[in-house]
């Protein structure tokens, strides 16, 4: 994975474009980031519309505030085993951009939400490469921070583009069922 360097304001001195803000969270014993400008709320498990005919990790849809959002549990995305949904199951609802300049709210299960972390370039590593049939077009990065390591998500990618199609089929099946 390449890494992004832009110049800062003293000269010779590289910043890392990935450092900066990121919500961590839980998915099994793994700790997970994605930017803060990326999320737009974090809610409770709320009732979620099963919507036919999709992808197992595609739970549905929600009304948030009259806008219909796809939820998906990142468990399932990402394979890692089935749990029950407990009090600290949330959704955080990420601001996802998709083809253009075009963008979309969605919606992700999560176990728990940890806390908010400033990262500086120091503390953020290149993904490893871990072969050409591994997933690793999801992640920024890995960020060593208190002591643990934290897989560091871009969010944008965490769906495909045939996924988004679906995402778009799903929103527009559940628009039509709403009218």
């Amino acid at each position: 994975m390449s890494t992004t360097v832009l110049s800062s304001n003293e000269p010779g001195t590289p910043v890392d474009a990935r450092a900066g803000k990121y919500l961590t969270f839980h998915l099994a014993c793994e700790e997970f980031g994605i930017r803060v400008v990326k999320v737009r709320e974090i809610m409770g498990l709320q009732e979620i519309t099963a919507v036919p005919q999709t992808p197992a990790h595609i739970r549905g849809v929600i009304n948030l505030r009259g806008k219909v959002v796809p939820v998906i549990d990142l468990r399932v995305k990402f394979g890692l085993p089935a749990a029950e949904y407990t009090q600290r199951t949330c959704i955080i609802v990420t601001q996802v951009r998709t083809t253009g300049s075009a963008s979309v709210l969605m919606g992700i299960i999560v176990d728990d939400v940890s806390e908010v972390l400033n990262l500086a370039a120091s503390e953020i590593e290149d993904t490893p490469d871990f072969g050409e049939d591994i997933g690793s077009r999801y992640l920024l990065g890995m960020a060593k921070a208190k002591g643990k390591v934290k897989i560091l998500l871009d969010i944008d990618r965490v769906l495909s583009l045939e996924e988004l199609h679906d995402l778009d089929a799903v929103h527009a099946q559940a628009s039509r069922a709403s009218e």
